[in-house]
């Protein structure tokens, strides 16, 4: 389905769609340019019957448990208050402004503008982000072609044309594709409509939109990052099983599908042994946190046990050697290994657990720079300042409890950058 100028239609009428669009874009970006206050009007109805239940219908296949995280964050986040902060943070409260006089020199008067078009290739990772990172989008003035994702359940466009319901003035702003991955001749053509690309995926996806892009389009990755818990002296930590409850419960809900999300539990020592104690312990936790957090939902429970299977069948042919051992439990799994590199585990509640004595953490760290986000610490409360400070130091994004590794803080950034500021540009005007 394709959502173009507020009508829906069939996929098969892409490339005669394109083709307008190319025709359409010039006269829209000669027009008025977009006011984020439309954008936050729009987004604050659709808080509003989010709140009210309209959308319950659309979110029936979601735990119920989840339902209410996500009106919770919902009723914060897409409120006008923090949509404006939002602009402010990651814009600043200026777009226009003069220069000082200098004597010599003419003044300028500087504005942040957009960046014309927008090509979103976004993940199906995460529920709601095709729809999210096109409002960032169109908050930014631009026009926006969004590509979605293969996983997506046709949650995002439903949404985005409420938007357009609430304002249809941003019909002239929003093109929506279902687009597969391999239809590259589709995918390059919407490349060349755009001024720039914003991406999400793995490095593979990443490097394959370089291949399709044309020069001068500008690349806005959000790549394939890696999270991890470190613990040290766990025995000195305060609430120690409850920390590890927090972790469990982080690895259960987000099946480790997120960049954020723990894919391998670092221990502050070198001893095999300690590790095989630890593993033991934290086994039947996470076999809870599992068991608590099942869904009913047929068709997420079969992509669950399939993706879990598999895991198992390369470790039986021999894929999984390094691993020295494996503690299994329901629908879980714990695999200890000697090894130190920080990488995917098998998802799905399958953890990696790894010897990382304290002096190897920069060199460790390094070698995965260009992946590292989310480092969630379990320590006493004494040594939690200074972690920080050295994961910091080696790269990380962001440092957290155990159990908020995939918790979202207002306010803050993604992947060290605001996607607000990438998706403008700075123009100067001599006075």
């Amino acid at each position: 389905m394709i959502l173009f100028d507020g009508k829906t239609y069939e996929s098969s009428e892409q490339d005669r769609l394109l083709t307008e669009l190319e025709k359409r874009i010039p006269e829209i970006l000669a027009k008025k340019q977009l006011s984020p206050e439309v954008v936050i009007e729009a987004v604050a109805c659709l808080r509003e019957d989010l709140l009210k239940g309209r959308f319950d219908d659309l979110l029936s296949s979601f735990p119920s448990d989840v339902v209410e995280t996500y009106k919770i964050q919902a009723e914060a986040l897409l409120s006008e208050e923090h949509l404006h902060k939002k602009l402010e943070t990651e814009l600043g409260n200026t777009f226009e402004y003069v220069t000082d006089y200098i004597k010599g020199f003419k003044q300028i008067r500087v504005k942040k503008m957009p960046l014309g078009v927008l090509f979103h290739i976004s993940a199906g990772n995460m529920d709601f982000l095709p729809a999210y990172s096109l409002a960032e989008g169109l908050m930014t003035g631009n026009i926006n072609i969004l590509k979605l994702p293969s996983a997506d359940n046709g949650l995002s466009l439903k949404l985005i044309m409420q938007l357009i319901e609430y304002r249809p003035e941003l019909k002239d702003y929003i093109y929506v594709f279902d687009t597969s991955s391999s239809d590259i001749q589709g995918m390059r053509k919407m490349a060349e409509l755009s001024n720039a690309i914003s991406v999400w995926g793995s490095d593979m996806a990443i490097e394959a939109v370089r291949g399709l892009a044309p020069t001068g389009v500008k690349i806005i990755e959000w790549g394939q990052k890696l999270g991890f818990c470190y613990i040290t002296r766990l025995d000195e930590a305060e609430d120690a099983d409850k920390e590890l409850e927090g972790l469990a419960s982080h690895i259960a809900t987000t099946k480790q599908l997120l960049c954020s999300s723990c894919q391998v539990i670092y221990l502050d020592t070198s001893d095999i042994e300690e590790l095989k104690s630890f593993a033991g312990r934290f086994l039947p936790i996470l076999e809870n946190a599992v068991n608590r957090n099942k869904t009913e939902e047929i068709g997420i429970r079969a992509r669950d046990t399939l993706v879990s299977y598999t895991q198992r069948l390369k470790g039986l042919l021999g894929e999984e050697e390094k691993h020295e051992n494996v503690l299994r439990g329901r629908s879980c799994s714990v695999i200890i290994s000697a090894d130190n590199i920080l990488e995917l585990s098998p998802m799905m509640c399958n953890v990696l657990v790894k010897p990382l004595p304290r002096d190897k953490i920069g060199e460790v760290l390094y070698k995965s720079r260009y992946h590292l986000q989310t480092a969630g610490l379990i320590c006493p409360e004494e040594d939690r300042r200074h972690l920080a400070e050295l994961f910091t130091q080696c790269g990380l994004i962001r440092v957290t409890k155990a159990s908020d590794m995939s918790a979202y803080f207002p306010g803050e950034c993604h992947d060290g950058e605001y996607a607000l500021s990438r998706y403008v540009r700075i123009v100067n005007v001599e006075e």
